[in-house]
């Protein structure tokens, strides 16, 4: 199979998910050419919801996606945190209504693949945009890096040349195999997620972001991801309910999850705005996901390739950081080019920029997650309803511990001031 026209000075993008087309999109914004190659023959929407927080949204803002992306999203408005008998315990706004120059947006998750893909198409043209490329291998040298590739039957494709490749390849990357034959296997955090989507009338603000209960007896997260589907009104409602089992599947995001696995600790959820578990029972689809991350690795570069995303960094996927830390990513990744027209240099350079804050996020989800505050209740009530929250917690201990996961993950205002 012949490949086109190939460029020692382009940039190789392996992967063209979140983190592979804003690479790209950030990229092409800067004049730095580039061209994606993605496994799949064919890129279709997957997976659930997810939220774009100050961080990742400001980048996305500042190229031009910020009207697509509200056409197909939902302005989320603030969060809420309930116990699991429906007892308020703190709000607090979010995005615009918080004070930041960004809106939050809760979306489809293929809705936010096909916003991106679609000015990638447009900017970068069709014909750098390539599918049915599966990476096997990258080589560097000193005039630049040959990456590997074979088809979907497994055929051979043509070597492709660059300057430089960049491993957004996601949680099964090939590249960071290659780099860490021997990384072992992902740690799995006691927690398994089934997470769904529900057709249903819009509940509370009809922009929120709930967050209840604990995971000792069960926590459910759940928000809107698509307004008015139906010319009536009626929202589609992203929810994860995290229960502690043992592990019992694999880390597979397509892989389906059975209402009868998960949601027996929800039965009698029934709190006046909301029934969880008849929510539950509406869903039209339900995927099953082993919380799991992987130990932060020890460098991200090898010469003239490096990581990027989940590639890099796989995370237990709390607080809508996956993707969010990708999109910093690439926005890191591209000043660091831009600065140094030595690349191997700017790949080192960004490297030392990322790593550690993408580390202190993985080890930061582990142990205190954004949702640490249904932990502190839960303890502290002894599981058990309260009369007043302030007898529990303060309210300066509530805004405490949610400012001070905004600080690791860089979002809160102070760090976007300055960077």
């Amino acid at each position: 199979m012949n490949h086109p026209r190939r460029r020692d000075d382009e940039v190789v993008i392996v992967g063209g998910g979140i983190g592979g087309l804003t690479l790209a999109l950030e990229l092409h914004a800067a004049g730095i050419p580039c061209r994606v190659y993605e496994a799949v023959a064919e890129i279709k929407a997957l997976g659930v919801g997810i939220n774009l927080l100050p961080h990742a949204q400001r980048e996305l803002s500042r190229l031009g996606l910020e009207p697509a992306l509200a056409a197909v999203a939902v302005e989320t408005k603030e969060a809420a945190f309930y116990n699991r008998f429906g007892q308020h315990i703190y709000s607090e706004p979010l995005g615009r209504f918080a004070g930041y120059a960004w809106p939050q947006f809760s979306i489809h998750r293929g809705d936010l693949h096909a916003v991106l893909l679609a000015a990638a198409l447009a900017r970068l043209g069709p014909e750098r945009v390539f599918t049915g490329w599966r990476c096997t291998g990258v080589a560097s040298d000193a005039g630049g890096v040959t990456v590997r590739f074979a088809g979907a039957g497994g055929e051979r494709l043509d070597d492709v040349r660059g300057a430089i490749a960049i491993a957004c390849d996601g949680i099964n990357s090939a590249i960071r195999r290659q780099f860490f034959p021997d990384e072992p296997e992902p740690l799995y955090s006691g927690v398994t997620m089934w997470r769904g989507v529900t057709e249903m009338a819009p509940v509370l603000s009809g922009a929120t972001f709930v967050r209840a209960g604990w995971l000792a007896t069960g926590k459910l997260v759940m928000y809107p991801i698509r307004n008015d589907i139906d010319g009536r009104g009626t929202q589609l409602v992203n929810w994860v309910a995290e229960n502690e089992v043992p592990q019992r599947v694999a880390r597979d995001w397509t892989r389906r999850g059975y209402l009868e696995d998960f949601a027996g600790p929800y039965a009698d959820w029934q709190w006046g705005w909301i029934d969880v578990a008849a929510m539950f029972r509406a869903a039209g689809t339900i995927l099953e996901y082993p919380m799991v991350d992987q130990e932060p690795l020890p460098r991200w570069t090898f010469e003239r390739a490096t990581l990027l995303g989940d590639a890099a960094h796989p995370m237990v996927p709390r607080g809508s950081n996956g993707a969010g830390q990708a999109i910093v990513d690439a926005r890191v990744l591209t000043e660091c080019l831009l600065a140094d027209t030595d690349w191997p240099a700017a790949l080192a350079a960004y490297e030392r920029r990322r790593l550690p804050a993408t580390t202190q996020v993985v080890l930061t989800n582990r142990v205190n997650p954004p949702d640490a505050i249904l932990r502190v209740v839960y303890e502290r009530t002894g599981d058990r309803p309260f009369g007043a929250i302030e007898d529990v917690v303060s309210r300066a201990e509530l805004v405490a511990i949610t400012d001070a996961y905004k600080r690791v993950a860089g979002y809160d205002p102070q760090t976007l001031a300055a960077t």
